[in-house]
């Protein structure tokens, strides 16, 4: 059976409509005539008539009804389904011929134009001779017609009319030509579709008629080819509920005839065309849990109906069919509103049909590997007369022999032969990424998305082997990021070594590098001889030399593969690969520590970068380089070592850059921070690994940041979660898995050797100009230079402190609002080791409460790291918290408290501003006054005493 056999026939899959033949019609050189068939055929909506019209002269020829038979009583069928029975119905035998004809009631010549007409019916009749097609006249007219019975010369030729043509009253109809065409056009198609279901009606019940001369002992076939057409028939009459009815009872029909190897493939085929019709008009109906259940039905049936052993592949080409019918039905059925959910969508067909595609390729592979020197039969045995078979599903060297021993054995072999050649010519990774990737584009429309790379990886095998290697590898790749992070190690593996076989046979240096060295990690499940070979064949590539095949690849890909990797050798090229480490998994793991969070400016940064190696042989690299955010720093952490192209892979594990598989290297840095770095936080922006040499071909393995890759937040994850206890290893070692990443540090500012005291006699009264006393004293071994003094309020307190609150540094000036509340950068000069420094800080408060006052000392000191000398600047701070008060809240404090120096209370009064007075005084007004008034009289204590007694 050819593969385009094995698609559905299109008369199957489309929708039956009732067929109406118009003749009559000049749709090319008459206007009017065009104007109608353009009404009938052009812009037809939903909510028109299902009807398939078609134009033909009016005497054509129509296929020839055979001669009715009255006895079954001597025949024997040769098949179940004739090729073009639907075809035939569809668009060959009409339900209805119209015959269209201008002639209006008042025509002058009605004699002559009448007999015209009976005329071209009576040819139309002679062409459908034997057949029950219905035959219509419809006259074209001018003029609108009158309602009937008003009109009674046209009702007089009417009924002359249909006595001429020998029709009855009801197929005459009159078609006016005016502006209202496209409303008779629908008129007119409304009777046309009710004379067709008569007559579909009446060919049911022929066929009806025709099973009661059958028996089941030599019509088996029979009873299912009526059952059908009497389906069929009820789908063109729009009964569908009937058809459905008829369709099981046919398929059931199908089920019971008699199978053998001989008819196995007429009974799936004419299986698989039933069960079609029944999923469609299920769906059709709203029913799509029938729909599912009728498939899985059918596929339990048949799954077992395999035939002829030496063509099982056309079992599973049958099988694959089966279910892309089905996930097309289930598809267009989705598109007209049916709901599909996660776990039941067409996706999962698409991806059955894809199964049995891939079964049909091996059995294919299997069944059809003849030597070049088999010859196709001739003649060809899968030719016909007439281009086609007779019956469907029956073989073309044997049409119509229903017997199951086999007459010709000979001409069996060469059919077969014959079919086993075209199977072997079949694209078959073709049909098998379709349906792939219908199935992929489903499973990502309902978010299933393993399911979806399951099949992209599928499709990108199936690219392989079509040697499209290109497409392949963009799948793969794509899959690969997904398994990566979800750890599927053994799924990973084998894509790897699937793209890595691409990459070859492409000579892609890049890919084939970068998958080598993957293949070569943690995450690959290879065995060691293969790891072994890969690690070789990548040390080939790093030496400027073409590696050996890959194992399983196909003869003529690896010699056209080879051609290219020799003018990958010859030409001069890039040889330098930079390999983003994050994305992959390579054989090489990277874990960068500052020894702290922060460094002091004037001690050296330091940090390790741990380097381990998974790969089976210990394996030497060129260098290591460590980048910053700020790259003055790259020039000092750089690690080199140069050896022989032969030495990449020498044994021993000496050498400063020679890693060890399984044991951890560390590799210790350090750096002295710049002064202007003070402050900034300093970031591992990138490490790179170089393996390979400039003589040959560099790859430079670069991780961001720290280190780490794909599978590292796996795995930390795992190692945080575990409580298995660690092996106790050398003093020299450290487990990897407690290792954590640090690949920032701030620098801080070097540690100030000064100190700071700050003195001054409590409380403050508000507008006094309070002193603060501040003492500095250096401890520095060296000078300090360029002392610097910042003191008043410290910022970030409320705004109205800051408005009310004035420092200066002379106590004997009036200090008023214009003086600020923060002194910056006082001049200092500089201090010699030991040497003090006091400085007097006047403050006045113009408001009560508790303020903040800030000093800060700064200054520049030199001195030596890592016989380097740098310039630091150092500081300290100290803050204090001065409670100002309201002058005679002390003197009453004082009292209770038998103080004795209440004379500087007093003797501050005639300082102050009265309405600074006033308005500070939490006493009321009047107390106040009358014992301002009182206070030139008295002595200090009296008015103290006074103010007490007042306040009682």
């Amino acid at each position: 059976m050819t593969p385009a056999q094995w698609e559905l026939p299109v008369e199957l899959c489309c929708r039956p409509m009732a067929f109406v033949t118009l003749t009559g019609l000049d749709v090319v050189y008459n206007a009017v005539h065009r104007a109608v068939w353009d009404a009938f055929c052009a812009n037809r909506r939903a909510d028109r008539v299902p009807i398939s019209f078609k134009v033909l002269p009016g005497d054509h020829e129509y296929p020839k009804c055979r001669t009715k038979r009255t006895s079954y009583e001597w025949y024997i069928p040769k098949g179940i389904l004739k090729t073009g029975w639907m075809n035939k119905h569809l668009n060959l035998v009409p339900a209805l011929v119209v015959v269209f004809y201008e002639l209006d009631w008042e025509e002058p010549q009605w004699k002559e134009k009448q007999s015209e007409c009976a005329t071209r019916v009576e040819i139309v009749r002679q062409s459908l001779q034997g057949r029950n097609t219905k035959v219509a006249v419809v006259l074209i007219q001018k003029k609108t017609p009158l309602p009937p019975g008003e009109d009674v010369i046209a009702s007089e030729r009417a009924a002359a009319l249909c006595n001429a043509c020998d029709l009855s009253g009801k197929s005459l109809f009159v078609l006016p030509h005016t502006d209202h065409l496209v409303g008779y056009i629908i008129r007119l198609e409304n009777a046309f579709y009710e004379h067709a279901q008569n007559y579909y009606y009446t060919e049911i019940r022929r066929v009806k008629c025709h099973k009661e001369f059958l028996n089941k002992t030599t019509h088996q076939l029979l009873f299912v080819r009526h059952q059908f057409k009497i389906a069929f028939f009820s789908e063109l009459k729009q009964d569908t509920q009937n058809a459905l009815k008829n369709y099981r009872t046919a398929y059931n029909l199908v089920h019971e005839l008699r199978a053998h190897e001989t008819n196995m493939l007429e009974i799936k085929t004419m299986a698989g065309f039933i069960n079609y019709k029944i999923c469609r008009l299920c769906f059709q109906h709203n029913t799509p849990l029938d729909a599912i259940a009728q498939f899985r039905k059918h596929i339990d049936l048949c799954k077992k109906k395999i035939g002829s052993a030496e063509l099982a592949f056309e079992h599973a080409a049958w099988m694959s069919k089966q279910f892309q019918a089905f996930g097309d039905l289930f598809d267009e059925a989705i598109k007209l509103g049916l709901t599909a959910i996660q776990t039941q969508n067409p996706g999962f067909y698409y991806q059955q049909a894809a199964y049995y595609a891939q079964e049909r390729k091996q059995l294919a592979n299997m069944l059809c590997n003849h030597d070049s020197s088999v010859m196709y039969p001739n003649p060809d045995p899968l030719e016909t007369q007439t281009g086609m078979l007779d019956f469907y599903g029956q073989r073309p060297w044997r049409q119509g022999i229903l017997s199951f021993d086999l007459s010709d054995p000979e001409k069996e072999k060469l059919g077969i032969l014959a079919l086993q050649l075209k199977e072997k010519d079949v694209l078959h990774s073709e049909l098998i990424i379709t349906l792939l990737s219908n199935a992929v584009a489903q499973f990502k429309k309902y978010k299933c998305p393993r399911m979806k790379s399951h099949l992209m990886v599928q499709m990108g095998e199936e690219y392989y082997y079509a040697k499209d290697y290109t497409k392949a590898l963009k799948l793969l790749d794509y899959v690969m990021c997904e398994y990566r992070s979800e750890g599927w190690w053994t799924l990973l593996t084998s894509i790897l070594t699937t793209a890595l076989k691409c990459s070859y046979l492409m000579a892609q240096l890049k890919d084939y590098i970068t998958y080598s060295l993957e293949l070569l990690g943690r995450a690959s499940t290879l065995k060691e001889d293969q790891k072994s070979r890969i690690e070789k064949n990548l040390i080939k590539v790093l030496m400027n030399e073409s590696p050996d095949p890959e194992p399983d690849c196909d003869a003529t890909a690896v010699k056209a593969s080879q051609k290219l990797w020799a003018d990958r050798v010859s030409l001069a090229g890039s040889n330098v690969f930079t390999i983003e480490v994050q994305d992959f998994i390579p054989f090489v793991q990277c874990k960068a520590k500052f020894f702290a969070p922060s460094f002091h400016v004037d001690v050296p940064v330091q940090f390790d970068i741990y380097l381990k190696a998974d790969c089976p042989h210990p394996i030497r690299f060129s260098k290591l380089c460590i980048s910053f955010n700020n790259q003055d720093y790259n020039q000092y952490c750089v690690v080199e070592e140069a050896y022989q192209k032969s030495d990449i892979l020498e044994q021993s594990s000496q050498g400063t850059m020679c890693l060890v598989p399984g044991k951890t290297r560390k590799f210790t840095f350090k750096f002295v921070a710049k002064t202007e770095d003070v402050g900034k936080k300093i970031e591992i922006t990138s490490v790179d690994l170089i393996l390979g040499s400039d003589s040959g071909r560099c790859v430079i393995l670069n991780w961001r940041g720290g280190g780490g890759d794909a599978a590292s937040p796996q795995e930390a994850l795992q190692a945080a979660r575990s409580f298995r206890r660690r092996p106790k290893l050398p003093d020299n070692e450290v487990h990897w898995d407690s290792l954590t990443v640090q690949a920032s540090t701030m620098i801080i500012s070097r540690v100030p050797n000064i100190s700071v005291h700050l003195h001054h006699e409590p409380p403050a009264l508000t507008n006094e100009i309070y002193c603060l006393i501040v003492t500095v004293q250096s401890h520095e071994e060296t000078v300090a230079k360029d002392v610097k003094l910042t003191a008043g309020l410290k910022p970030g307190q409320d705004a109205n402190l800051t408005q009310k609150t004035q420092v200066t540094l002379h106590g004997t000036e009036a200090c008023d609002d214009s003086f600020p509340a923060l002194l910056p950068d006082i001049p200092i000069g500089d201090l010699q080791p030991g040497e003090k420094m006091e400085k007097a800080i006047y403050i006045r408060c113009g408001t009560v409460g508790a303020r903040m006052f800030l000093v800060y000392i700064s200054y520049l000191i030199t001195t030596t790291v890592e016989e380097k000398e740098i310039l630091c600047k150092c500081h300290r701070d100290e803050t204090v918290t001065i409670e100002t008060v309201f002058p005679f809240d002390v003197a009453v404090k004082f009292v209770s408290t038998k103080l004795e120096h209440l004379d500087r209370v007093f003797a501050d009064i005639p300082f102050l501003l009265m309405t600074d007075i006033l308005s500070a005084s939490p006493w009321p007004l009047a107390i106040v006054t009358s014992q301002l008034q009182l206070s030139a009289a008295m002595t200090p204590v009296d008015q103290l005493e006074s103010y007490v007694e007042n306040d009682r």
